[in-house]
């Protein structure tokens, strides 16, 4: 018999909710015991929201109401063949907003916070809503512009953009999953504006202060941003991850940099920070998220 304990009970429902334009997007609520904070989870480009469930239920084991999802499009969203589909990048923060008013309706009364990891970190400027949120933990969030990112990496994101992705285009009519590209399938306009922007040292900053991208809030968001980024990440480096961070010029921003070593791993990379083992990390955010509770306690 194993003297351990037990961890606290969590409970998944998979659902689909609605876009305020119709789009049919795939859910998934983890609730543990006497939850104290609502958590939306913002998933990088092309990772469906399974790969953040060993993050999710260790949230909700530690008293939250979590909720992921997937962007229009991608896993569980992808609703119609891609080939020709009019899905645009920044159509994903209609579906963050439709999701955050989803997680307040499961979650009343709850304070809400934020996690983006990637992309899932660059539209909050774009969602009407984005007010609600008290605090947003931006994990591995960077501009995309190649130069920015670290040299070993180039290569491969250049071939990525002129070669492999261009002829996907061409023979699917969008990007599809395989041993080249582990991401889920892409919609290829999705494609074509991430690649505009990567090549931009600006990224889409200047498309969005020329007015380009419509209507938007980047400095109505007043919510902290504590932005976690490693060492051997390739993408969220000391050089991108201000250039993108500088969209937000009103919110509270402040940077953690780790190392693999910190966590006791060989590697973390891009997306490493999600996968088993990186507990210490998790408690780190978690922890941040309830001192803004513990904050509000003493001066309310």
């Amino acid at each position: 018999m194993s003297d351990s304990p037990q961890a606290p009970a969590v409970t998944v429902r998979e659902f689909f909710f609605e876009a305020p334009d119709g789009h049919r997007l795939a859910g998934r609520l983890f609730s543990g015991p006497s939850p104290r904070m609502a958590i939306l989870v913002s998933s990088g480009t092309a990772y469906p929201q399974g790969f953040y469930d060993r993050f999710a239920r260790f949230m909700a084991a530690k008293g939250a109401v979590v909720l992921t999802f997937d962007y229009r499009g991608i896993a569980g969203s992808n609703n119609g063949p891609l080939k020709g589909s009019p899905i645009e990048y920044t159509d994903w923060a209609k579906d963050q907003a439709a999701a955050l008013e989803t997680l307040k309706a499961e979650a009343s009364d709850l304070p809400v916070f934020h996690v983006g990891h990637s992309v899932g970190g660059n539209f909050i400027g774009f969602m009407p809503n984005q007010a609600d949120i008290r605090r947003h933990a931006f994990v591995s969030v960077g501009s995309g512009h190649w130069m920015h990112h670290l040299r070993r990496y180039n290569p491969l994101e250049l071939f990525f953009w002129f070669g492999f992705g261009p002829v996907h285009l061409i023979r699917h009519g969008y990007i599809k999953q395989g041993k080249l590209w582990s991401g889920t399938d892409l919609p290829p306009r999705v494609f074509r504006t991430w690649r505009r922007w990567c090549m931009k040292p600006d990224y889409f900053l200047g498309e969005l202060k020329a007015g380009h991208l419509g209507p938007h809030q980047y400095d109505k968001v007043t919510a902290p941003i504590q932005s976690w980024l490693f060492t051997d990440d390739p993408i969220a480096t000391a050089k991108s991850a201000p250039v993108l961070m500088s969209a937000y010029p009103n919110a509270p921003r402040t940077f953690v940099t780790r190392s693999p070593a910190d966590y006791g791993r060989k590697t973390i990379g891009h997306d490493g920070a999600f996968r088993k083992g990186m507990e210490p990390l998790w408690q780190e955010i978690w922890d941040w998220f309830e001192q803004d509770l513990s904050t509000g306690a003493a001066t309310a």
